[in-house]
């Protein structure tokens, strides 16, 4: 009776090459942040992306340590657009060196990765 009142999950793992990706970056303001994610998405690189924030960013730059109030965007991407959406982060960002960090999804819900790379398709 157990295995009935809870229904089977359907995920995905990914084995060699990963089919998405979780991008990274921060900017210095909340519109900053919402217009990458916006401009991302209506472009088909990131079939979602969330903002959060602010974080308190702690670095090195320039020989001294900083601290910054930063937001921070979360891309969702098929991996076959990391290289457009690291381009539009680049031509859109305002940073000198902006942070963009990609990290592969090993696991995940296979309807919701289906939907991922479906809807940042080129």
């Amino acid at each position: 009776m157990l295995g009935a009142a809870y229904p089977k999950r359907r995920s995905a793992r990914v084995t060699d090459e990963p089919t998405v990706l979780t991008v990274l970056t921060t900017t210095d303001a909340a519109g900053k942040a919402e217009e990458l994610a916006r401009s991302a998405v209506e472009a088909r690189l990131a079939a979602c992306a969330q903002v959060s924030g602010p974080v308190a960013s702690v670095y090195r730059w320039e020989g001294a340590v900083e601290t910054a109030r930063e937001w921070q965007v979360l891309f969702k991407t098929a991996a076959a657009r990391y290289d457009a959406l690291e381009e539009h982060i680049r031509r859109h960002h305002d940073y000198d060196t902006p942070e963009i960090i990609a990290v592969p999804v090993v696991r995940g819900g296979a309807d919701y990765l289906a939907w991922v790379v479906r809807e940042s398709a080129g």
